[in-house]
């Protein structure tokens, strides 16, 4: 089995089932949202032995994610045989009458409670050659393999949905920049029209100032109006998000860095406008790319 190249989700669930002569099997998979690949794997007894194919397994065929995968076995033979610890169950009760003898307000336990804790109960089989025991596993192993695929393929297909969304969501981002670009184009001139009449009105009322001082002034205020490079650097942005999902693989913590970027440039796009309406534009873009951000977080 080998890693997807698509854009995957992180999220899924996948069953498979099998069954033989003796036993019958049922491996349930799921896995969510996670920083690495974290897995937790609940086994019956006797079959600790499989765990550590199971982790290879995993890896092989994911990047990311928490995954939790159950195997639960059941008796199908007729053969099998139970057994009681007597000793063990001995022990039980005269513990709870010790406890019942302390605690007069305690109702008295049960027999089959106490047959149902682990333990007390063992089931015996007869002894199987081991070709058999081999041919199990290797049943359920395969099993296994039709689990994890399914698993690939549900969060596949919901990693497709989720592409779809993020190109939609950088498609609006693009047009907000565009709009804040043709926005920004007129903000020099309303600021140095706003600039004249500021330093009108103070030669008016206070004496004259060096030119030299007002030339200054005005360059600094026109220097910090200027949004273009944050304008280009959104366009960067964006366009390396829109090759990621275009080459698809394990991109998930690449995106979300591309978003911490473009959410940067938001902000200091903000900070810089000047008019109301550029100053929106920015708002809407960083709404945007919050949503993107949300969603990101889905990603392999």
């Amino acid at each position: 089995m080998a890693k997807s190249n698509g854009t995957n989700s992180m999220t899924g669930f996948a069953r498979a089932s099998g069954q033989d002569e003796k036993l019958s099997w049922h491996w349930e998979a799921k896995s969510v949202n996670g920083k690495g690949l974290d897995l937790r794997c609940r086994l019956p007894q006797g079959m600790e032995g499989l765990e550590p194919q199971v982790r290879s397994r995993v890896s092989d065929l994911f990047s990311r994610g928490n995954f939790s995968l159950h195997l639960a076995t059941q008796d199908t033979g007729s053969d099998s045989q139970f057994q009681v610890n007597r000793m063990f169950l001995d022990e039980l009760i005269q513990t709870t009458r010790d406890i019942q003898k302390a605690n007069n307000d305690i109702e008295p336990i049960r027999l089959d409670s106490l047959l149902a804790v682990k333990g007390v109960i063992d089931v015996v089989q007869d002894n199987e050659d081991e070709a058999k025991i081999n041919a199990r596993q290797k049943a359920i192993l395969a099993d296994l393999n039709s689990v994890l695929t399914g698993l690939a393929e549900v969060r596949a297909e919901e990693g497709g949905k989720i592409k779809d969304v993020l190109a939609g969501l950088l498609d609006k981002i693009g047009e907000l920049s565009q709009q804040a670009e043709q926005t920004a184009a007129m903000q020099p001139d309303k600021i140095k029209a706003k600039l004249a009449d500021q330093v009108a009105e103070l030669l008016e009322a206070l004496p004259a100032l060096p030119e030299e001082r007002l030339a200054q002034e005005a360059a600094v205020l026109m220097t910090k109006a200027d949004v273009r490079e944050e304008l280009d650097r959104l366009k960067a942005h964006r366009e390396a998000a829109e090759q990621l999902l275009t080459d698809g693989g394990v991109i998930g913590r690449r995106l979300d860095f591309l978003c911490q970027e473009l959410n940067r440039e938001a902000n200091t796009l903000c900070s810089k406008a000047a008019e109301m309406e550029l100053s929106n534009i920015g708002l809407d873009l960083k709404a945007t790319i919050e949503q993107l951000r949300e969603q990101v977080q889905n990603i392999e």
